[in-house]
């Protein structure tokens, strides 16, 4: 008999975390290296429309959670802006995960096994083995 090691649970997103807000404060922070490859992944790109990437949460994993990326050629009502450092490239982070979100440092890392992005959320109460999914 097979165990399945991560079973997703519902479509449906958890209820997010009760955090207090501070609307004048950026809802994500972005290294300096993390905005370096966003810019290297836009400018592989061949779509020259593209104005950033949209960050959000569905739900996936043994835990709950995962982290989305997509680019983004067109704004979607909703979404919060970030423009990075004297670029006309955008963060976007969808409406439904923004409280997942709220206070998390945008990291990319490079090793010599591998290389990605990494959320650093202080929301997170932790994840599944594998690094798939997190859970609030």
């Amino acid at each position: 008999m097979s165990k399945t090691i991560c079973e997703s649970p519902s479509q449906d997103l958890i209820p997010p975390p009760k955090i207090k807000v501070d609307r004048k404060k950026s809802p994500i922070s972005v290294t300096d290296t993390a905005e370096q490859r966003i810019r290297e992944l836009i400018a592989q790109r061949d779509n020259k429309k593209t104005l950033g990437i949209r960050i959000g949460v569905k739900s996936s994993g043994c835990t709950g959670l995962a982290y989305t990326f997509e680019y983004v050629d067109e704004e979607k009502k909703g979404d919060e802006k970030i423009q990075l450092q004297n670029e006309n490239i955008y963060i976007y982070i969808d409406s439904k995960a923004l409280l997942y979100l709220f206070g998390t440092k945008l990291d990319f890392v490079e090793t010599e096994l591998e290389s990605g992005f990494v959320f650093i959320n202080p929301n997170s109460k932790g994840q599944c083995g594998c690094g798939e999914s997190f859970y609030v």
